[in-house]
């Protein structure tokens, strides 16, 4: 531990907002992934220029730094290695202003996504980005992992919902990238940052662009005797010219889970069921609601049920939201991956999986964002039974593989972090490597803005070819 380093923090922050005690140092060595790391200091500024000392204060010594957010991210993107300072800006909290008029707010990063739309509700706009974390995961985390959400076929990620960031870059300077303009000119550095997971600075405001909430909604729940059928009707809504707000797709465990934890009335013995959200006019909304509901019955479904009212709807969406929470009634523990598929290659990619799983005597959970291929297989576990982390350590990397191998990439929403920085040569070459490295290094010469993350070589700031030793868990 910098003893000096920590003054030094402390005379930015105060005692009270530098930890570190033992146990708060292991709840930030973390965040929700399988992957641990450690750190020596947790900051807790409240400002863009408290931010900026404690930048400052850790280029100063060498010491690496990590922008960390609400801890819900999966891939070990805000995971500290080798005693890196964390940054946690979830005192930096307020929804700065809201321009009704221009559809657009100002907001710090610690702000809350759910919190975010419920604080622009009475003016008829929302954040679209809705990840299934919402109601904990802050805009800071979606802007550095780009993150998605069911509602993002529709409208778009996390990237096309901002508009501008003040940033802390890794010299502790700090500038503005994009702008209220919408086509701001110059070279889009906004689109750069977006979903760089922390490695090019940290976000300190954020300027969102806010989507106004629809006329109609018309939420659909299709269910099917197999697998196939439910992955085909995805492909074929949208090659009727429909495209949902939101297409989602439970299988059979899952849907078990969910319904013991919320009891919406999912159908047991249904091997998939369909969660379809259609909006716009009324008048229009009737017409793609019967379509939708066709184009189910020529595929198999063997039911569809639309929600009645506005309980109804939302007791189905916290059924999908609540699916990672509730497999908690199979297993323990679970490692969720973060694919994304062709939606031609669906029914093939989803039997691998299964495939995968039964071979490594693990049962897995499938619910997706099926409209845009983004897959989310879970494997259930209980880490307890000896050798079973080595087994789903081998049939997630089995499953990446196979995702890359018909098109994929390696992830829709959650970032790379540790991960799947070794699987990066999968999807990318030696000389797209090196070029993402110089882009890095143009922006972070001394590579102390979270290190070790990415990028599986050298040049992502540190020799280092596997996640550390130990950081599984």
């Amino acid at each position: 531990m910098n003893g000096t380093l920590i003054r030094e923090l402390r005379g930015v922050l105060g005692a009270d907002r530098v930890l570190t005690g033992a146990t708060e140092l292991v709840l930030y060595a973390r965040d929700a992934s399988n992957i641990s790391g450690s750190t020596s200091v947790v900051c807790l500024p409240t400002s863009t220029a408290e931010v900026q000392e404690c930048v400052r204060a850790a280029v100063r010594h060498g010491v690496p730094f990590v922008a960390r957010g609400s801890g819900t991210g999966l891939a070990g993107g805000a995971v500290p290695l080798d005693g890196a300072v964390v940054i946690a800006l979830t005192k930096m909290n307020q929804v700065l202003s809201v321009d009704v008029e221009n559809r657009m707010a100002w907001v710090e990063p610690g702000v809350l996504n759910l919190d975010l739309t419920r604080f622009t509700a009475p003016e008829g706009l929302h954040f679209a980005p809705d990840p299934s974390s919402q109601q904990s995961c802050s805009i800071g985390g979606n802007v550095a992992n780009n993150s998605g959400g069911p509602h993002c076929l529709a409208d778009g990620v996390t990237n096309s919902h901002i508009l501008a960031l003040e940033v802390v870059l890794p010299d502790g300077s700090v500038t503005v990238l994009g702008g209220e303009d919408p086509e701001p000119t110059g070279y889009d550095l906004r689109g750069v940052f977006v979903g760089s997971e922390g490695m090019l600075g940290i976000t300190t405001k954020v300027c969102v662009r806010l989507t106004q909430n629809p006329p109609a909604v018309r939420t659909l729940l299709m269910d099917f005797s197999s697998v196939d059928d439910g992955a085909n009707t995805v492909s074929a809504i949208i090659a009727g010219g429909i495209l949902p707000a939101a297409l989602e797709m439970m299988d059979r465990l899952c849907i078990q889970a969910v319904e013991a934890f919320v009891h919406a009335g999912l159908p047991l013995d249904a091997a998939a069921v369909l969660l379809v959200e259609v909006t716009g006019l009324p008048v229009g909304l009737d017409a793609d609601v019967r379509r939708v509901i066709e184009i189910g019955r020529e595929h198999g479904a063997r039911s569809v049920r639309v929600a009645q009212d506005e309980a109804e709807r939302l007791l189905l969406w916290k059924g999908r939201k609540s699916a990672f929470g509730a497999i908690a009634r199979i297993k323990p523990n679970y490692y969720l991956h973060d694919t994304v598929v062709p939606r031609r290659r669906l029914t093939e990619v989803l039997a691998k999986v299964y495939e995968i799983a039964e071979r490594h005597e693990l049962l897995v959970l499938n619910v997706f964002h099926a409209g845009d291929g983004n897959l989310h297989p879970l494997l259930v576990f209980d880490r307890r039974e000896p050798g079973t982390m080595e087994r789903v350590h081998r049939a997630g990397e089995e499953i990446v593989a196979v995702s890359v191998a018909v098109g994929g990439v390696l992830s829709g929403e959650h970032g790379i972090g540790l991960e799947k920085r070794d699987y990066m040569s999968l999807m990318f070459g030696p000389d797209d490597l090196e070029a993402q490295a110089l882009l890095r290094r143009a922006f972070d010469p001394l590579a102390l803005a979270n290190p070790m993350k990415v990028l599986p070589s050298p040049a992502s700031c540190g020799d280092v070819h596997s996640v550390p030793e130990g950081a599984w868990i």
